[in-house]
């Protein structure tokens, strides 16, 4: 049986993934945001084994550094 944390995080890593084919009208700081928020997330989530609050924070980290690369 798989456990649903990892079921979740699979889920929010497939719908970030998912949402970056609509950056098309984005800036591109917009869009290094999208990015890094998406890595990061895919990130923390393989970091902590699926957990959700990892994978969030991932997506945090991410995204504030996929912006602050842009500027």
């Amino acid at each position: 049986m798989i456990p649903i944390k990892r079921i979740a995080s699979a889920a929010v890593i497939a719908v970030m993934m998912a949402s970056l084919g609509a950056c098309s009208g984005m800036s591109r700081q917009g869009k290094n945001t999208a990015i890094g928020a998406g890595v990061g997330a895919a990130g923390g989530a393989v970091l902590t084994g699926g957990s959700a609050l990892g994978t969030l924070g991932g997506a945090a980290v991410g995204g504030i550094v996929g912006h602050e690369a842009s500027k």
